[in-house]
């Protein structure tokens, strides 16, 4: 019993840490994410965070872990309850394009894009874990795109790779302008593109007798 109270301490200490450790790398990036810093934010002493990471490398990758069970959460879980096809695929891009709003003091942004930045040429176990969250995510887009082929929402020689290549790069149009020109203009934007980018992709109507 006290060992099961102990360990749900530590447990619920450490998500504390991480959920400061967040907010920090969106303010600062990965790279401005120390333990110094961080110790400094939730009072505690380098020792103690050092306690629940061993080092500032294996921060960063929980940092991004516990980033992408929010990001799943806040964006692909709503979506999966709409209908398979275009419903959903829209669903997605709306939660998606939310999610890169600066919170509500105005600071941060999505992680995920920012880091991308940071580590595209940085090899080493940071990267390889970021690579693998991206690659996942492009997968699941891909994935929900083949479902609307599928569904004959979208036409059957359409690539759901490239789509889900198109949507990414929209995406990242809407995280740059949320944070140079705010969210609403820049979500009205994104909505515009990835309307066009479907229409462009639409079956074509059958023929007229």
């Amino acid at each position: 019993m006290a060992r099961t109270g102990i360990a749900s301490k530590g447990a619920a200490t450490r998500e504390a840490i991480l959920a400061h450790a967040c907010a920090l790398a969106r303010l600062h990036g990965l790279e401005g994410l120390t333990i110094g810093s961080l110790a400094e934010q939730v009072g505690m002493s380098k020792s103690g965070v050092f306690a629940h990471f061993g080092s500032r490398e294996e921060l960063q990758i929980a940092v991004l872990d516990h980033t992408a069970e929010q990001f799943v959460q806040r964006v692909l879980a709503p979506a999966l309850k709409q209908p398979r096809g275009l419903e959903r695929l829209r669903s997605i891009v709306a939660h998606w394009f939310d999610w890169v709003r600066h919170d509500e003091q105005g600071e941060g942004g999505c992680l995920f894009a920012a880091a991308a930045s940071e580590f595209d040429d940085r090899p080493g176990p940071v990267r390889d874990r970021l690579l693998q969250h991206l690659r996942t995510w492009r997968e699941e887009l891909a994935r929900a795109a083949a479902q609307a082929i599928e569904t004959g929402e979208l036409a059957a020689d359409a690539d759901p790779a490239q789509l889900a290549f198109e949507i990414y790069g929209i995406a990242l149009a809407v995280h740059h302008d949320a944070g140079m020109g705010g969210i609403a203009s820049a979500q009205e934007r994104g909505l515009r593109a990835y309307a066009r980018l479907i229409q462009a992709h639409a079956p074509a109507p059958p023929p007229t007798r």
